[in-house]
């Protein structure tokens, strides 16, 4: 299996959506150490309205589910966390609105096209302690496996670990955006919980695709 239908992306959002859900409490205490501690709670709201609507999406179109989870959760989560994680999967939408199913090669670029809107929109770059500390590495690294001819699989995985590499280095760094950018030096020590989000994405994608792979047909 080298490319991922509707019905197969339906199981991969609603995965991320299980995930991000589960993660609640875990996601509460990141943020209460830098943040308004309130992420978990947002998150786990967002994602439970933006899953219960993509459950009865029967459009067959893959960017419909994508544009209904990112409108979904810019509509249900609040502050800088609602636009930043709806525009990442309503933008990636965009670009395979109308398809079927989709290949490495459209994966990479809708997580390019959101990674460029993400970065207009919060201004942020690598290092500033945000989540594109980890989205960046991992859609680069999507790009160098599609450049290698590498599997979706080995691609997938490859993307899991460098979100999950640029989540750990910013423990080291000094916030730069939000409000623990208020906390200066004080914000060292602490991961980002922008970052662990996508991190968390990034690895269920992985898994989840692993098992729809080995499904018998």
């Amino acid at each position: 299996m080298q490319s991922i239908d509707h019905k197969e992306m339906k199981k991969i959002l609603i995965d991320i959506a299980d995930r991000i859900m589960l993660e609640k409490d875990a996601l509460t205490k990141l943020d209460a150490s830098c943040g308004d501690g309130d992420l978990g709670v947002v998150m786990y709201i967002a994602f439970k309205r933006a899953r219960d609507k993509i459950q009865i999406d029967e459009s067959g179109d893959v960017g419909s589910l994508l544009a209904t989870l990112g409108s979904e959760i810019l509509s249900s989560a609040g502050g800088a966390s609602g636009p930043l994680f709806g525009t990442i999967f309503r933008e990636a939408g965009k670009i395979v609105k109308m398809k079927k199913r989709v290949t490495l090669e459209e994966l990479t670029e809708m997580f390019e096209e959101s990674l460029s809107n993400i970065k207009k929109l919060g201004g942020a770059k690598v290092g500033d302690k945000t989540l594109i500390d980890a989205l960046e590495p991992a859609v680069k690294s999507l790009r160098k496996s599609l450049n290698n001819k590498q599997s979706l699989e080995n691609a997938l995985s490859k993307a899991a670990e460098e979100a999950e590499l640029g989540t750990k280095m910013t423990r080291n760094m000094v916030a730069r955006h939000g409000k623990a950018r208020y906390l200066g030096k004080k914000s060292i020590g602490y991961l980002d919980p922008g970052a662990k989000i996508i991190e968390l994405i990034f690895k269920t994608m992985m898994s989840s695709y692993n098992s729809l792979s080995s499904c018998p047909v």
